[in-house]
């Protein structure tokens, strides 16, 4: 059950989604009884007749920003740069018209402190430090450093799509790669579940009597990092900034207390309420730093049913859906998945399970 190689399944490159699917409530949906095993196959919008009056879906309403930056050295050197605390640090300029932010950086050669690099639109960074292939960089704009941002940057998608600077992209990643719902700026990768959902199908699950609540983790680039250790006890997982309002807090306690059902849209927002869950459930409100691993052995204390995407082998949040259905039969979701030729990852369709 903690062995590596005990997550792992074979996906054909082509099943990988590049894009996503023209009508987003028109992606496909595999329903698995994680207490049967028994699968049946939707569409997206049949959640509608899935979910129940009463029940209370919890949404991630962080917004993905553009936040990878293309510059150039001094010498002409071409520097690519990842912005990873921008809900944290960037969200404000001093007065000196400065901000400094932790940064991933791909170039030739890793820029020692004290070196400039120029971006478009007058925007240029000085290395203050690095550790543990972290670099602290201080931005510096005669403009707003956000409006800037927003003009130049590109949105920071998974390595597994593929995307050529030069070519024409298959689709709007700013609009694709957000949820309609998405308000709190900070993350550098998607809540991927959530990017099935439609206004149109929202507004029919609340005039159903299905209730939405919203929470904010922004999603590092730690949720790409592959688990190397061979148990996977032994993996140390990264931590992300989420915040829980106290209305929220109430309303999701209420619904555990009525017996409604509490549905995790994706795997972001089980992991927030588990973390800041007593062990009778209850979720309590405020923010901090989540660093909750979840795998097969853990007693699950709020959630009831989740939405989920399906998920890279041998990662974490595959890790996470084994241990709340099963790793046997999410393992046969997959296949069967794979045979029905769905499409995996972040663009890809999505699994209900309950």
């Amino acid at each position: 059950m903690f062995a590596l190689t005990n997550y792992n399944y074979d996906l054909p490159e082509t099943f990988i989604a590049q894009k996503p699917t023209v009508q987003r409530d028109r992606s496909r949906l595999l329903f698995l009884n994680k207490k049967t095993g028994h699968l049946s196959h939707h569409q997206f919008y049949a959640l509608y007749d899935i979910l129940a009056t009463g029940d209370l879906l919890v949404v991630n309403d962080t917004a993905v920003i553009p936040g990878r930056l293309i510059g150039k050295k001094k010498t002409g050197g071409r520097i690519e740069v990842l912005l990873l605390d921008y809900g944290r640090n960037c969200q404000g300029q001093t007065a000196d018209r400065t901000v400094v932010c932790d940064c991933l950086i791909k170039a030739s050669k890793p820029p020692k402190p004290g070196t400039t690099i120029f971006f478009s639109l007058g925007l240029t960074a000085e290395v203050l430090r690095s550790q543990n292939e972290i670099f602290t960089l201080k931005f510096l704009t005669c403009n707003d450093f956000d409006s800037v941002l927003y003009r130049i940057g590109k949105v920071p998608l998974p390595p597994y799509i593929k995307r050529q600077l030069d070519d024409e992209a298959p689709c709007d990643d700013r609009t694709s790669y957000q949820t309609v719902y998405a308000t709190q700026k900070g993350a550098i990768a998607a809540p991927t579940a959530g990017l099935h959902f439609t206004k149109e199908l929202i507004g029919k699950l609340k005039s159903k009597g299905v209730r939405i609540a919203g929470i904010t983790l922004h999603v590092g680039y730690g949720t790409f990092l592959p688990v190397k250790a061979r148990d996977i006890r032994n993996h140390k997982i990264h931590s992300e900034w989420y915040a829980i309002s106290e209305d929220t807090a109430k309303i999701i306690n209420h619904t555990k207390g009525d017996g409604g059902r509490i549905v995790a849209v994706g795997t972001t927002c089980v992991r927030t309420l588990e973390y800041t869950s007593d062990h009778n459930g209850n979720v309590s409100f405020g923010s901090g730093q989540c660093d909750l691993f979840i795998y097969p052995g853990y007693r699950f204390k709020v959630i009831d049913a989740m939405i989920t995407n399906f998920h890279l082998p041998r990662s974490t949040l595959l890790m996470l859906v084994a241990a709340f259905a099963g790793r046997e039969k999410v393992l046969h979701a997959y296949k069967e998945a794979i045979k029905n030729s769905y499409r995996f990852y972040s663009y890809g369709d999505a699994m209900f399970i309950a």
